[in-house]
């Protein structure tokens, strides 16, 4: 299974051999070979993106909420995120969704390291040798930047594992991962190919500039991002979409457009590369003719249990009248069977394409985008005085959604109305929590949304009469502790 270059790519690109009959020995000798070793690299993304990092990211910040059906149990490992409740004991924690992103990301890093262990002595073609690596390299640092973002620490896992004693690395800081991400990130950008030459779909130069741009705007090294990012606009190879409303992809067309700069690759249909996200997002129940509204397919089912990632009300004010962007990422739908007398809850639009398959949609989800890095330089720009400058850049973003030009001028204010245009621009794109973190704001912000879940439930989606548990809004910290499954594992992981 791949999850990347699914259109348009050549068979070699989708063949994999049986991982029974390989081993490092017999394999990692051709081109061949280190193709299909890189292609695995990222088949954890759609895993990800499909089933967790929105939940770890936006449904754990003030953008979405879950719409509660008490009539529907065994919710709690996704609510304790939403809630922030999940259980901690010693800095670990027993949180599924906590350990199968941890486990997904390692997945990565242990794929990558037994490429870049063994591609240098390999023999063939030195572009290609130098377009595989760089993927490599791109895939272990986005993975550890995953890490350090969400734990702030990580064992460190640089080469192949070939004992079990070896399986047990030391824990690195956030310094440590710092260097690992820049370190391949850097060696990525130089190695890998520009989008305009790139297959389809895979990591460029562009979007290994672009993760480095986000570490360092993390690290408040605001010259470093400006540069990365002027090099990002200079490649014209990107440009921002006229209409919002086309800049996600559909099952079939729109995927890796001009505004892509990476984005985790899916594919309707029955080979497994299929995803699943616009049905997780939807509040339940919901009958099958109100879901044929939405997905369109031929055969829609009824769908039961507790819907997850439905925009709040906080968001939903967060547009400014007249921004093109609301009508675009936010519907509504109603649900005559649901409990919350409500009945009709908004949805995450711009993730609701119609398409053939009930339960199987072959959208693509986008990590990074243009409009991202005009604000990334935009927010580079103003920490650095040139607040004019970066106006330029927010402006290009705004004028897309049919608003006026900021009216910011001072940096203070520059940089409020940036966080603002993030929150809006970027909404359910699993950027909001990162960036409360990155801001210091966290704190804050989410103990309001706790202050204001508990004063009115119903308008967070609860049924009348019912609140939220004891325990909610009880764990609110800066990074997820560790898990606890993997702590059992290996000593060094406290």
């Amino acid at each position: 299974m791949l999850a990347v270059g699914l259109t348009g790519c050549t068979d070699s690109f989708l063949d994999i051999t049986p991982e029974t009959s390989l081993s490092s020995v017999t394999f990692f000798k051709t081109q061949s070979d280190f193709e299909q070793a890189v292609n695995a690299c990222y088949v954890p993304l759609r895993t990800i993106y499909n089933d967790r990092s929105w939940l770890l990211s936006e449904q754990h910040s003030d953008n979405t909420y879950y719409a509660r059906n008490t009539a529907f149990g065994a919710t709690e490992q996704q609510e304790d995120l939403a809630d922030f409740s999940i259980p901690v004991s010693n800095g670990l924690t027993t949180n599924t969704h906590v350990l199968n992103q941890y486990r997904q990301d390692y997945l990565i890093i242990a794929r990558a390291n037994q490429i870049l262990a063994l591609i240098d002595k390999a023999d063939f073609d030195a572009t290609a040798k130098a377009n595989l690596k760089g993927q490599a390299q791109f895939m272990r640092g986005f993975a550890y930047f995953e890490l350090y973002r969400y734990f702030n620490k990580a064992p460190l896992q640089l080469t192949p594992v070939t004992t079990r004693e070896a399986a047990a690395a030391k824990m690195g800081t956030a310094a440590d991962l710092e260097k690992i991400i820049t370190d391949d990130l850097t060696g990525a950008a130089a190695n890998l190919k520009p989008k305009s030459t790139q297959e389809a779909g895979r990591a460029t130069s562009g979007a290994a500039k672009t993760v480095l741009a986000n570490l360092y705007i993390i690290q408040k090294k605001w010259a470093e991002a400006e540069k990365l990012m002027k090099e990002v606009v200079a490649e014209g190879n990107y440009s921002l979409i006229p209409d919002y409303n086309n800049v996600f992809s559909t099952s079939t067309t729109n995927k890796n457009n001009a505004e892509s700069v990476f984005e985790v690759q899916f594919q309707e249909g029955s080979n497994g590369y299929n995803g699943t996200f616009m049905y997780n997002f939807l509040p339940r129940p919901m009958t099958e003719t109100e879901l044929k509204t939405l997905s369109g397919t031929s055969n829609p089912q009824p769908q039961t249990g507790e819907g997850n990632n439905i925009p709040t009300p906080d968001v939903i004010a967060a547009y400014e009248a007249g921004d093109l962007r609301k009508d675009a990422s936010i519907g509504y739908i109603t649900c005559a069977t649901t409990l919350w007398e409500g009945k009709t809850y908004p949805i995450i639009k711009k993730f609701m394409k119609t398409h053939s398959l009930n339960g199987n949609h072959g959208m693509n989800w986008p990590v990074y985008r243009y409009s991202e890095v005009l604000l990334f330089l935009a927010e580079a720009l103003n920490e650095q005085g040139k607040t004019a400058e970066a106006a330029t850049y927010l402006n290009m973003v705004r004028k897309r959604a049919g608003l006026d030009n900021t009216t910011a001028t001072s940096q203070a204010d520059f940089r409020t109305a940036l966080m603002k245009e993030r929150r809006v621009e970027l909404a359910f794109e699993n950027k909001r929590w990162h960036d409360l973190v990155r801001t210091d704001t966290y704190k804050a912000v989410i103990t309001a949304r706790g202050e204001a879940i508990k004063k009115d439930p119903f308008s967070y989606y609860y049924q009348r009469g019912y609140t939220l548990r004891s325990n909610s809004f009880s764990v609110i910290e800066k990074y997820y502790p560790m898990p606890a499954d993997e702590a059992a594992l290996n000593p060094n992981i406290k």
